[in-house]
């Protein structure tokens, strides 16, 4: 195995998580397994080698590599529930409540749309923050947890950037607006004050992409769920569902259409932060670009928009079963109507219908006509 192999198979996370057989198999191999792992797959991922050249070259100025983890476990958090389980040194900055430090040596960014990112925690210290603190402030709790995992470096010496997957904190120019910084400086941070407002950039952007990997879920479930419809209607004319099932289709797609209406991050915006700061709105594209949030926002908003026309669908189906229906109720009536009368008023219909015209006579005009 040569050097190159080595290094990727000891240096890249993303690569320690899919195992190479063998050199000449590297990308090959990579992006086999890139394929089961659909979010493995952005940019961010597959320039995972751009980072080798940090990582392989350490300096006595630049830090260990540490992770960041961002988990997405809710719709949205209450601010009320939230801001009393927070420690005292946390404050508001911007979109975000910031933790300047948590556990060891780490820091942590809440943000309202159900999501935080941790930088230098371990997955088990991220984990636990959201049971023992998020958990009792969460709407909308989500079954399973939406991550992503990154990693970053601090030195002096570089420029502040993202290469391969790998976060470079470093130098940053002076804000713009100096109102943009935190409102006060904690006594004891886990990390460089002149990187915080790059750091929330970088988490922002993460935020938003792991946030819209719970609507990317939610859409694939749904549409799976209703795979069935095309075809059925296809082949047999009927939704191949009962009513009952309909309904609660719809239900599931009206639920999932306010929620995304009511409480959904705005993917295509940039917070208005960055206008002021063209640097750090540098650092938020970047990540937002390496992520593809924009492309997968695009194919999220068609998703949706199927999801919609089998709404209509599934409404049509609805109104023309409830009119079938109603039109054999009114036709049930119609018939125990005639029923009705034919049994109050059959034997007399019969008389004047049947009966004999000498019978007719012998009622009390028989003797008017007998004495003429």
């Amino acid at each position: 195995m040569s050097a190159l192999c080595r290094i990727l198979r000891v240096s890249s996370p993303v690569l320690r998580r899919y195992p190479i057989a063998s050199c000449s198999r590297h990308f090959s191999t990579e992006s086999d397994t890139l394929k089961q792992k659909p979010k493995a797959s952005t940019p961010l991922r597959r320039t995972a080698s751009d980072s080798l050249p940090i990582r392989s070259n350490p300096t006595p100025t630049r830090s260990p590599i540490r992770p960041i983890l961002t988990f997405a476990t809710a719709d949205r958090y209450v601010p009320t529930r939230l801001r009393p389980r927070l420690t005292p040194d946390s404050q508001k900055l911007h979109d975000a409540w910031w933790i300047p430090r948590w556990g060891q040596n780490g820091e942590i960014f809440v943000f309202g749309n159900g999501s935080f990112v941790c930088w230098g925690l371990s997955e088990d210290e991220a984990r636990q923050f959201a049971k023992d603190t998020l958990a009792p402030c969460e709407v909308g709790s989500l079954q399973e947890p939406e991550t992503e995992e990154l990693e970053f470096v601090t030195d002096p010496n570089e420029r502040t950037r993202i290469q391969g997957d790998l976060i470079i904190l470093g130098r940053v120019a002076q804000l713009q607006d100096p109102s943009n910084a935190a409102s006060f400086p904690p006594s004891n941070p886990s990390f460089d004050m002149t990187t915080l407002l790059a750091r929330y950039a970088y988490s922002q952007a993460l935020s938003r992409s792991t946030t819209l990997s719970v609507l990317e879920e939610s859409l694939e479930a749904y549409l799976l769920s209703v795979a069935q419809l095309p075809h059925s209607l296809e082949k047999t004319g009927k939704p191949g569902l009962g009513r009952q099932e309909l309904i609660k289709k719809l239900g599931v797609l009206m639920k999932f259409r306010q929620g995304l209406n009511l409480n959904r991050e705005n993917f295509s915006d940039t917070p208005d932060l960055y206008w002021t700061e063209p640097e750090l709105e540098g650092f938020f594209k970047s990540m937002a670009a390496a992520l593809e949030v924009k492309a997968r926002t695009h194919a999220v908003n068609e998703k949706i928009t199927y999801a919609t026309e089998v709404q209509s669908t599934l409404r049509q189906l609805l109104t023309e079963s409830s009119s079938h229906r109603m039109e054999l109720v009114i036709i049930a009536l119609i018939a125990v109507e005639v029923i009705i009368a034919l049994i109050r008023d059959g034997p007399e219909l019969y008389r004047l219908v049947f009966d004999s015209p000498k019978e007719k006579l012998e009622g009390p005009d028989a003797n008017i006509v007998k004495s003429h």
